[in-house]
């Protein structure tokens, strides 16, 4: 499916007149993004997978409530960053919130245009960088996530987490400094949680069931 011509207003536009079909190419456009969100609150791969799911469910059920105020993207990642939150907050998962990850088996990087020592390294790289992430204080590790691996804009994330601009950028250069001490500067924050294609297509067939349904 070539989606990459549509813009997100487009899309969601006809799939509100009806043509749930394309709700695939919202799904595929923003699997990386809700990933990213997912494993900076420490969720294991597999739970982050499920609170995709939920999110774009949910966000598939809202769809008449989204007004274009923000971004659909920051829209999107505001429900994500609530079933995140709920999630937390269940006392069945309290215990294993702040278990250090262990996702050994899941490809942090892939580029199938690279040789393998580059997806080698590059795993190597996320893994580094991940692990030195989910040490740092959740405040700053969400902040980090949404501005440098997500690119959410300083206002939109002031508005995402409730706080100031300038608290945005101070607690963003905190959470650079803190990292700074476990990884070198040159390491990408893109390569940060990248949600392999391997796992899109799962995520695209199981949302569409669901939608199929409602």
């Amino acid at each position: 499916m070539e989606f990459e011509k549509f813009s997100d207003a487009e899309v969601l536009s006809r799939i509100v007149k009806g043509e749930k079909e394309l709700y695939e190419i919202i799904v595929r456009r923003y699997n990386p993004a809700l990933y990213k969100v997912g494993r900076s609150y420490n969720y294991s791969h597999e739970d982050t997978e499920d609170l995709m799911q939920e999110t774009f469910i949910d966000a598939y059920k809202s769809l008449n409530k989204f007004e274009g105020r923000a971004t659909f993207k920051t829209w999107i990642i505001r429900i994500m960053m609530n079933n995140c939150y709920r999630k937390k907050e269940k006392s069945s998962f309290k215990n294993e919130i702040n278990k250090e990850l262990k996702d050994n088996a899941t490809p942090m990087y892939s580029d199938a245009g690279s040789g393998a020592d580059k997806i080698l390294q590059n795993r190597e790289l996320g893994a580094i960088i991940e692990n030195a992430l989910s040490k740092i204080p959740e405040d700053y590790r969400i902040i980090f996530s949404l501005r440098e691996i997500n690119g959410i804009n300083v206002a939109e994330t002031a508005s995402l987490l409730t706080i100031s601009e300038s608290n945005v950028k101070a607690r963003l250069s905190r959470a650079k400094a803190m990292l700074r001490n476990q990884i070198e500067n040159s390491y990408s924050a893109a390569e940060l949680f990248e949600f392999n294609l391997i796992y899109c297509d799962a995520i695209v067939k199981n949302v569409m069931k669901a939608i199929n349904e409602i």
